[in-house]
């Protein structure tokens, strides 16, 4: 039989596998994907040192700051090799991002070095603290807060005293201005752990910010004579740019209402503290809480609006226009209307990251570059994790970045419209409209995409029908919203005001209704439980290799882009305790019920959704078959045989303590354990959780019990305050 026989009349064998796959086919396929990679390399410089701080975050323990100093040596040892040596390109960009890893790490080092400063001791001491009004802070569960510059503090020397504290006000307490002296009593502790383990250590970044302590002001403030003669010039300066702040903010409250005023503050000053609740709840579960916090959408619109209108003005005068750049003086005053914004909101960490990226670009027009590219990403990018190493820790860098890298991957891969020569107008029109529709669907879509791993992650919501109130929405905030509350603030300066802020006011009507009745569908917002913390790292090296990579390649990334949602979850805890033993709450099948709901609210919150549970706050007197009083949860035989006991009193504590014993197998005490035998397997007290803070049980078949302490996740780091002695 002949070889053509034997395949049928078809090619012959020989000529079939010449033309399959081969390995030196395949070495040149990937030549060519690599040759696509020219010119890209400094697209990982920023992820290089991200991932060196992130290394430095996660260590258990702090490293010695001469490992940090040494680090960086060598890695300027590495830069400067890769720059000086003639070794292969291949090897130099080994070596350089090598060299940005090490720098990274280094960096993160040094920081947490210059930022360290004194906090409040552990153990809840009532002290008399005098300061000044530095800022008002947005508003907490408890009600009003106040961010203070502290003058004296009873009990801690000018040494041990914190450079900045946050106090929460009593309820329906209006804030002072900033720059106001006051005094009070105060129940002051340090900044507190995560509310679960695992869950946001919020005391990481207050020591970042120097805030060291937290606490409740007792009483009425009383006002002290403001002298601020010795004070340092940046804190005089900061207290009269925030007061101006807080006037503004107040002023376009009594202008437009408190249901229009208050988000229109937000969105101008930074200041939430007239944002009804209601109005917070329905942006959130409509999707569209990110309008509240003033980040890159604000300072895109307010740099963009300054941006077209400078260019229409230069336009405008011919002979002006002839002489001058114009593109390149747009950029100028498109820049110092983003600093304008970004002194004005306060500048908050995501307001500093969107003022970067937004410099970066206007910087890239001055340049005669582009203005929108990965490029200036990366820059931006590194600039701020130089300065900041800490902000590769916050959801804020990571959502924002990753929502920007993906939106300019899809700028890059867009294809560009073909435009007829003599096409009638109603057809231009129609075929604009389509675009613009198209465009903003992508655009809304990639960004949710992107972002939704870190909303899975940290906040555990998703927003069903996201998608739709954004597209709705961010036509009203660009073209309507945002540049009538420019020309409000501006214009109301001489008086003419007037009218802008109320073309802004029904802006703020128009995106109040699309929340409200977006949030009120069936299912509009969902509960997903936490991933496995690698996922999130991992996922976001995935789409930054989707966005940064070019060719088919990329979608290797999207099986590591998907990780937070393709990770199987553990299975929910049966118990969560407070890292104070305060509050406690038990899961009853998809329910988490909250033993004192009126204690440590925000923890059950954080805990239950972290859990993928719904926190119910009333079961009656018998959750989960526990009998609860004033002191404490005894078990009833019908559900878990555990016991709270939340008294300090000593003769209660020992009654309740006995009856524990003799009814549970495990007694969890907030105050230390009484003397005297108990029969229970495991007895948890104060010390305990002085040491190990909130806590997570399981109960197994055979009846004993697995635990997860937040303590050991944090390590031992210098914002991990030290257990009350």
């Amino acid at each position: 039989m002949t070889e053509e026989a034997a395949t049928g009349g078809g090619p012959p064998l020989s000529m079939r596998l010449a033309a399959g796959p081969s390995l030196a086919r395949i070495r040149l396929w990937l030549a060519r994907q690599a040759a696509l990679q020219e010119g890209r390399f400094g697209l990982w410089t920023p992820v290089a040192l991200g991932c060196g701080a992130a290394l430095y975050f996660v260590l258990p323990a702090e490293p010695l700051l001469a490992l940090g100093l040494a680090v960086l040596a060598v890695a300027a040892l590495l830069a400067g090799l890769s720059r000086g040596a003639r070794l292969r390109p291949s090897t130099v960009r080994v070596l350089a991002l090598v060299a940005c890893l090490l720098a990274g790490f280094g960096l993160a080092r040094l920081r947490t070095e210059q930022v360290r400063a004194p906090v409040v001791p552990a153990g809840g001491e009532v002290r008399r603290v005098e300061a000044w009004v530095l800022d008002v802070a947005s508003p907490g569960q408890g009600g009003a807060r106040i961010l203070l510059a502290p003058v004296s503090i009873s009990g801690l020397s000018p040494e041990a005293t914190p450079i900045r504290i946050r106090l929460t006000l009593g309820a329906g307490a209006l804030p002072p201005a900033p720059g106001t002296r006051i005094a009070t009593p105060a129940l002051l502790n340090p900044p507190p752990p995560p509310s679960s383990p695992g869950a946001y250590d919020f005391a990481r970044d207050a020591f970042f910010d120097g805030v060291g302590g937290v606490g409740l002001a007792l009483g009425d403030l009383q006002v002290r004579p403001a002298q601020a003669t010795g004070l340092p010039s940046a804190l005089v300066l900061q207290m009269r740019v925030n007061a101006f702040r807080w006037d503004l903010t107040r002023r376009l409250v009594e202008t437009m209402g408190p249901d229009r005023g208050g988000l229109a503050a937000a969105m101008t000053t930074g200041h939430e503290a007239f944002v009804p609740t209601a109005q917070v709840e329905a942006l959130r579960a409509a999707g569209l809480a990110h309008i509240i916090s003033i980040s890159g959408l604000h300072m895109a619109i307010v740099g963009g609006f300054v941006f077209g209108l400078a260019r229409l003005a230069v336009a405008g005068l011919p002979s002006l226009a002839l002489r001058i750049a114009g593109r390149k003086i747009a950029a100028l005053a498109g820049m110092v209307a983003v600093l304008a914004y970004l002194v004005l909101s306060g500048a908050p960490d995501p307001a500093v990251r969107s003022a970067v990226t937004a410099c970066a670009a206007f910087a890239a027009i001055l340049a005669d570059r582009r203005a929108i590219s990965l490029r200036t990403l990366a820059l931006a990018a590194t600039l701020l994790l130089i300065l900041r190493p800490e902000a590769v820790t916050q959801p804020g860098f990571q959502m924002s970045f990753a929502a920007t890298a993906a939106l300019v991957a899809l700028a890059e891969a867009w294809p560009r419209p073909v435009r007829e020569i003599s096409a009638p107008l109603s057809v231009r029109l129609v075929q604009g409209a389509g675009a613009a529709l198209a465009a903003g669907t992508m655009i809304s879509l990639v960004a949710g995409l992107a972002t939704g791993p870190f909303a899975l992650q940290h906040f555990n919501r998703v927003a069903v029908y996201g998608l739709p109130a954004n597209l709705l929405t961010e036509p009203i905030s660009t073209l309507l919203l945002m540049p009538a509350l420019a020309l409000g603030v501006l214009l109301s300066a001489v008086g003419l005001g007037d009218l802008p802020l109320a073309a802004a006011g029904l802006g703020v009507d128009a995106l109040n209704a699309v929340a409200s009745a977006i949030s009120g569908l069936p299912g509009a917002e969902r509960v997903v439980a936490s991933a496995p913390p690698w996922t999130l790292p991992v996922a976001f090296l995935g789409l930054l290799f989707i966005c940064l990579w070019r060719g088919p390649l990329r979608w290797l990334g999207l099986p590591l882009a998907l990780a937070v949602n393709l990770a199987p979850r553990l299975p929910s805890p049966d118990l969560w305790v407070a890292h104070d033993a305060a509050s406690a709450a038990v899961r009853i099948e998809t329910s988490a019920v909250a033993l004192r709901p009126d204690v440590r609210r925000f923890g059950a919150e954080v805990w239950s959704r972290r859990r993928g549970l719904a926190l119910v706050a009333d079961q009656g007197a018998r959750p989960g078959g526990l009998a609860c009083g004033n002191h404490a949860c005894q078990p009833t035989g019908e559900g878990l045989p555990v016991a709270f006991i939340w008294t300090r009193r000593r003769g209660v504590l020992e009654r309740e303590f006995r009856s524990a014993c003799a009814g549970a197998q495990l007694v969890i005490l907030r105050a230390p354990r009484p003397s005297g035998p108990c029969a229970a397997q495991l007895v948890l007290d104060e010390a305990d959780f002085q040491r190990g803070g909130a806590l997570e049980l399981w109960r197994r078949p055979d009846g004993g019990w697995d635990a997860l302490w937040s303590g050991p996740l944090r390590g031992s780091r210098p914002w991990v305050a030290p257990p009350a002695q």
